[in-house]
């Protein structure tokens, strides 16, 4: 039951992000002009990483042809706080505009946290990790499964899944996903590997500029190797070690040898024997 509220919180919270926009040609009223230094970014962004090149084409857009899109923005005691539209805020900024179009609307810390991660999967601005971080976070936010995530968000259950899995790379293999030197393929496929081994997979794909297909071959390789090698471990006899037995039965006084793992006695007579079984039995 629990989760059912909050699936369908989920999705009113969508409707607003949608009436937002839509209210931009229907109300005119509902657009201001705010001071550009008054507004400070949205604590809960989920996007931490902003190609430099893209903002500053971006803000020559905007230069010449205005900002199309206006920012969504809440009231806060000193100001107004960002909650959609971060890349807009930005390039506004670089192309040293003093105000900028924005929607205001009422929100708490629980609902700007869930505006800014929507809005930036909706228009598909956050890399693979941020992607990932930002599924995962939903998921937990509203308690719902998956596939019920995949069809408010129109995304498949096989997409977010294996989206979240890309968390499950070493910090290093992440970066590399992040700064673009290895694709979401590559990354997908490196999942399962210790960190030894994706750092050894990054470092193919970047120096022999490998494709999805060959980092598979690689790695099925890889993983054949390791299991011929785990097998001549078990199959190989372990050697045992007879040195300190032949020594302290020689130190009895008895003839010990030992040859391919077998410890041979040797008595000269009845009384030899005897003599064992006496010093046996009174260990």
């Amino acid at each position: 039951m629990k989760s059912q509220k909050l699936g369908r919180g989920l999705d009113a919270l969508l409707g607003e992000i949608d009436e937002a926009y839509d209210n931009e040609g229907s109300s005119k009223d509902s657009i201001i002009e705010i001071d550009l230094k008054s507004i400070r970014p949205n604590p809960y962004q989920p996007r931490k990483h902003f190609d430099e090149e893209s903002l500053h084409e971006l803000s020559e857009s905007i230069k010449h042809d205005g900002l199309i899109q206006p920012i969504v923005v809440t009231e806060d005691v000193d100001g107004y706080i960002l909650i959609a539209g971060e890349r807009r805020f930005r390039a506004s900024k670089l192309a040293k505009l003093k105000t900028i179009r924005s929607i205001i609307q009422n929100s708490d810390e629980q609902k700007m946290r869930q505006f800014a991660l929507i809005e930036n999967i909706q228009r598909q601005e956050l890399n693979s990790i941020e992607l990932a971080n930002a599924y995962g976070e939903l998921l937990k936010i509203h308690n719902i499964t998956q596939e019920e995530l995949g069809s408010k968000i129109h995304k498949s259950r096989t997409h977010i899944t294996n989206t979240i899995r890309l968390l499950q790379l070493s910090n290093k293999t992440q970066k590399a996903l992040v700064d673009g030197k290895i694709s979401a393929g590559h990354a997908k496929v490196l999942v399962g590997l210790d960190e030894q081994q994706q750092q050894l997979a990054v470092n193919s794909i970047v120096g022999q500029k490998l494709n999805v297909r060959e980092v598979e071959s690689m790695i099925k390789s890889l993983k054949n190797e390791q299991l011929d090698d785990r097998k001549t471990i078990k199959e190989k006899p372990k050697s045992l070690e007879f040195d300190e037995i032949t020594a302290f039965f020689d130190d009895l006084g008895f003839k010990a040898k030992s040859s391919q793992n077998k410890l041979t006695i040797e008595f000269e007579d009845d009384s030899e024997i005897e003599k064992l079984l006496t010093y046996l039995n009174n260990l």
